[in-house]
């Protein structure tokens, strides 16, 4: 079986790191996997893959042309690439690459398959004019994969004409390391976050929220992981906080793991998602978690609220009260905390699982796997 996989890039964003986990189990599994990275800019893979997954990027079958035209010569390139390489089935992750893969297949005799990785009705990148192409084009797709059920009611609403979408989670990596059963041991203890420095995020209320608890618990530090528009405020903030001892930026990491088992709290704040691999995997390898009730995502996650503090995503207040139970608990109160959402989470979103919905599909190699082109609506 051919699959062509169309994303934006390679880079380190939570879309390209499942991309990068399910290319890599499909080539194991049998798939010829030709996965498409449809950034104009070109770039570099920031991901790991396994070696057989073959890797473009679209920007190099585009001919030089006016700003003006370059939209229309990259549905041409794709158009092309996909006759070439005749694939049995398409798939596309993110908002604008899956207007871009229903327009350059269209009378093609090739199923696609599109993938909204946040929010469709509170996702903040989609523009008003990918918003009026996604509810035109959506409904020519096979299937469209969101990742819980919020964001599938979520996706009627902006795409009425859609008949048939499907929840599929994102997976646990297969190399995730075990979880711990007890916090590591040390003078300093580590309130860690991990995402983009954008506005979405709101790293700069966690700072100032984390400012307020300081000075009664006075062992704690604040580290954020990544990197953004937004990082060079915060890390001013942080000075003029008079904090840069105790609040750490670091900047992007390629592998988060080993600083998420140095630490001992975990808090996901953003205000929209689509299902955040952060916070999955914190719950994963046990740490205690704080996690935003926003739109789509950390309610499924933690069983609305059964394995993680949820708190609005709007109420410093509430953040501070749920950060506060956790950083004044007992070591022991932490890590029975950390182990019971651990056990809950890889037994939900374990990669096996995941692909089993994946290969209901037809999208991944499995005998009497479901043709796209075919099943109930909203299934």
């Amino acid at each position: 079986m051919k699959l062509l996989f169309l994303l934006s890039s390679l880079h380190g964003g939570g879309a390209e790191r499942v991309a990068a986990t399910l290319a890599s189990a499909w080539v194991r599994n049998g798939v010829d996997v030709h996965l498409v990275c449809c950034f104009s800019g070109r770039g570099r893979n920031m991901q790991v893959l396994d070696p057989r997954v073959r890797v473009e990027w679209l920007a190099d079958r585009m001919p030089a042309s006016p700003g003006m035209l370059r939209p229309l010569v990259k549905l041409w390139a794709l158009r092309r690439l996909v006759q070439a390489y005749r694939p049995d089935r398409v798939l596309s992750f993110l908002t604008n690459v899956n207007v871009m893969a229903l327009l350059a297949t269209r009378g093609l005799d090739v199923p696609v398959v599109v993938s909204e990785r946040s929010d469709p009705l509170h996702g903040w990148a989609a523009g008003r004019v990918l918003r009026v192409l996604r509810r035109f084009t959506y409904p020519w797709a096979a299937r469209v994969v969101v990742q819980t059920e919020t964001a599938r009611r979520h996706l009627i609403q902006v795409a009425p004409a859609v008949r048939h979408s499907v929840v599929i989670a994102n997976p646990l990596p297969p190399e995730l390391p075990p979880s711990r059963h007890a916090e590591p041991a040390g003078d300093r203890l580590v309130l860690v976050a991990a995402g983009r420095f954008q506005p979405v995020k709101q790293f700069d209320r966690l700072i100032e929220v984390f400012a307020r608890l300081a000075p009664t618990n006075p062992r704690w530090d604040l580290v954020i992981w990544g990197d953004g528009p937004q990082r060079e405020a915060c890390q001013a903030r942080v000075h003029a906080l008079g904090l840069q001892a105790r609040i750490r930026l670091p900047g992007h990491t390629r592998q988060l793991w080993p600083a998420l088992l140095q630490a001992h709290v975990f808090i996901h704040c953003s205000r929209v998602e689509g299902f955040p691999n952060a916070l999955l995997e914190a719950m994963a390898l046990g740490l205690p978690c704080v996690a935003t009730d926003c739109p789509s995502g950390p309610a499924d996650m933690t069983r609305q609220g059964r394995d993680a503090l949820l708190v609005p995503p709007d109420d410093e207040r509430a953040w501070a009260r749920a950060l506060g139970e956790l950083l004044s608990a007992s070591p022991q109160d932490r890590a029975a905390r950390g182990r019971a959402g651990a056990v809950s989470v890889r037994s939900r979103y374990g990669l096996e699982a995941i692909l089993a919905r994946w290969d209901a599909l037809g999208l991944a190699w499995s005998s009497g796997a479901a043709d796209p082109s075919t099943g109930a609506a909203h299934e």
